[in-house]
């Protein structure tokens, strides 16, 4: 029974230190197709923790829409599954009365939210949920390439089902080359719902080299300019 309780951990601390020490990307951000900005995403882990921040920075003519800073970050931990967040924050410079946080309660399968001074508890939280920015790097830290797959995804006031359906995506140009993808497409049952579609490359680690995000009429476009990966 020990060693198999020492095989597991030495599973675990191998998956651990697998997975990249550092990776910073920036993507260009179009706005219904015209340039809008940039978005910059880094991720750190330090043993078994993580923290993954994006920044979102409007310029240009389209700069009067977002005149501050988005910014998303996810903490957590990365396990033998992929990335397990614990907190998500969504905050927005011009507006810091909209901070938005949610705390992730695995031991009690729950989630706490805040905003706006109110506090509130959502439960049912399951294996292998997934913040809203934690989710395009998931397939970067799981042990595979998952095929079609449903999960639950933590925003920072609610908690929603998302069902992806693979597909092949074909090439995509990046900063370094031309890369092959695999497409996941969110099925969605009704029209209001968010629609997203991400881009990941096998060859470079599931690296998610272009994402897209059709919300409210309104299509909003990453697509990958830079990429550091350090393991």
């Amino acid at each position: 029974m020990r060693s198999f309780v020492w095989l597991v951990v030495c599973l675990f601390a191998a998956v651990a230190e697998a997975a990249p020490q550092h990776i910073n990307l920036v993507y260009d951000l179009y706005r219904n197709g015209q340039k809008l900005g940039q978005v910059t995403d880094t991720f750190t882990r330090n043993g078994k923790q993580y923290t993954l921040v994006s920044e979102t920075r409007a310029s240009g003519p389209l700069a009067m829409l977002w005149p501050g800073t988005i910014r998303l970050e996810s903490r957590g931990e990365v396990t033998r599954q992929g990335l397990r967040p614990t907190q998500f924050q969504h905050a927005r410079s011009d507006a810091p009365h909209k901070l938005a946080t949610a705390r992730l309660d695995w031991k009690q399968r729950r989630i706490d939210f805040q905003y706006k001074g109110e506090s509130w508890q959502v439960g049912g939280l399951q294996d292998g949920a997934q913040d809203q920015l934690s989710q395009l790097y998931q397939m970067m830290f799981a042990p595979s390439l998952p095929a079609d797959y449903t999960l639950q995804v933590v925003s920072g006031r609610d908690l929603n089902d998302y069902q992806y359906a693979r597909s092949n995506g074909g090439a995509i140009k990046t900063p370094v080359g031309a890369l092959a993808t695999q497409q996941y497409l969110r099925i969605t049952q009704t029209p209001n719902q968010k629609g997203v579609t991400l881009w990941v490359a096998p060859a470079r680690q599931n690296l998610p080299v272009q994402v897209r995000v059709v919300d409210d009429g309104v299509t909003l476009e990453q697509r990958l300019v830079r990429a550091s990966v350090k393991d």
